[in-house]
């Protein structure tokens, strides 16, 4: 019997490997959904950034959560993250599933639903689903639902918790270091300040003969020139170098690439 739930509801399950899929409906304007989830530990956030499987990370290094990839079904588009409950690390004590829509806003994202299976039942009828909506329309990444532990056993609520700053910002919410290397770069990239060329001397009277030479700006030799009437002492044109090398700066360590 499939339980459909409602927001903060949650069921007990008693499967050992359960299948997380997140279904929607294909149309002109709808976005690309993304399923991934997160491993949090003692204190609800992630113990490092592996604990992060999401589409440029598609499998956990325990091999306990993954990515199965998406599908196109008679009911639309689907995306899916599968769990082997039994094998998660004891100091794992949630797993959020979490939708992203690549910066388009979930209003535009129609009948967005997550069904919970179990994966090695040969029945394929769902254990529970949520249909998600956000609450305002402009998130672009929802928290759908968590699966968390309880006692010996697993439980699984219902949530659609929605972030406007997409997944960049629901990541770094739970102790992701999100990667900055391209800001990083561009910053490097940036044309440096030019600097303000020397002023001139004041004025001073001529005690130099008129027949000396002067050294013009540009640094040619131009002999019998005649000196100035005022006596400007000869300019030296002060200019920014035209291509300075950057610094050599050590960046932090990269986290998660956000590139599809």
């Amino acid at each position: 019997m499939t339980h459909a739930m409602l927001k903060g509801s949650n069921v007990p399950l008693e499967a050992t490997t359960v299948r997380a899929v997140l279904r929607w409906s294909p149309g002109q304007g709808v976005p690309d959904i993304d399923a991934s989830a997160l491993l949090l530990g003692p204190g609800g956030r992630v113990r490092s950034d592996e604990d992060f499987v999401f589409y440029n990370q598609p499998r956990h290094p325990s091999g306990t959560v993954w990515r199965l990839g998406k599908k196109r079904v008679a009911e639309g588009l689907t995306d899916t993250i599968q769990t082997d409950l039994s094998g998660v690390d004891p100091g794992v004590g949630r797993i959020l599933l979490v939708a992203s829509a690549d910066g388009v806003a979930f209003d535009r994202v129609r009948s967005l639903r997550i069904l919970l299976y179990d994966a090695t039942a040969a029945d394929g009828e769902a254990l529970a689903h949520f249909d998600v909506k956000p609450e305002t329309g402009a998130e672009t990444a929802l928290i759908c639902g968590e699966l968390y532990r309880r006692g010996e056993g697993w439980k699984f609520r219902a949530l659609g918790e929605g972030y406007s700053n997409g997944l960049k910002g629901l990541a770094t919410d739970f102790g992701i270091s999100v990667d900055e290397s391209e800001a990083a770069e561009e910053e490097a990239a940036a044309p440096a300040p030019l600097e303000v060329s020397r002023p001139l001397p004041p004025e001073q009277p001529s005690t130099v003969p008129s027949t000396v030479p002067v050294q013009p700006a540009y640094g040619y030799p131009q002999v019998g020139s005649p000196q100035p009437a005022y006596g400007y002492p000869p300019a030296v044109a002060v200019t920014a170098p035209v291509s300075a090398a950057p610094p050599d700066v050590r960046l932090p360590p990269q986290g998660p690439q956000f590139v599809r």
